[in-house]
Formats: C-alpha cells, structure tokens, sequence
C-alpha cells in the first residue's frame, strides 16, 4: 500500500515541479496570471450571489429539459411517420403492379384491336 501513496505523491510532485518550471516562461506567467484573476473573480461572484447562480443552473437545467423533450417528441413523430411509410410501401407497390399490368392488359387489347382493323 505504501508503493502506492509513493506513486500518487510522486505525480502530484512532479506536476507541482512541472507548472513551477513552466511559470519561468514570462508569458506563461502573464496569462495564468490573468487566467487566475478572472477564475477568482467568477468564484468571488458566486460565493457573494449563490441564489443568482442558483437559480442560473436552474434555468438551464429548465431550458435543457424543454430541448429534451421537444427532441424526444420530433424522434417520435419521426419514428411514426417511418412506420406509416412502411406500411404505405407495399400497397402502393400493388398499386402500381396492379396499374401496370392493367394498362399492359389494354395495350394488349389496343394491339389486338388495330390489327384487326388492318386485316378488314
């Protein structure tokens, strides 16, 4: 169990070493600086308001669970109009069979009557 308090304290070290050796580089230092400052501002702002913040996270979560739904309604209407097709699918495949084979029927008939009317 030791080797493993050994190792998560070797990676916090060596991180808090790493960030220490990246904080020598002048711009590096400037933009955590300014990151540091906007990141206290924003947590200064919440611990001063947590009501707002509250009710921030609220709306959000209201507006997420209106988007859900009105998603989740579209997937359905989707989903129907799917099924609506593939029931349609065949009987307008026997439609156009049935319409195919009628005007094959009086083609056929068409041609039967013209050569007669040749043969007179």
């Amino acid at each position: 169990m030791t080797r493993k308090n050994q190792f998560w304290k070797g990676m916090f070290f060596g991180a808090l070493a790493g960030g220490v050796v990246t904080l020598l580089d002048k711009d590096t230092r400037e933009a955590m600086k300014e990151h540091v400052k906007k990141v206290s501002g924003v947590v200064s702002e919440v611990v001063r308001h947590p009501g707002e913040m509250a009710e921030k996270v609220k709306g959000t979560a209201a507006k997420l669970k209106t988007t859900f739904e009105q998603v989740s309604e579209d997937i359905s209407f989707i989903v129907e109009k799917v099924d609506e097709l593939r029931e349609l699918t065949p009987k307008v495949t026997d439609a156009i069979k049935e319409t195919k084979e009628s005007l094959s029927t009086d083609d056929e008939l068409l041609e039967e009557l013209l050569e007669e009317k040749e043969y007179r």
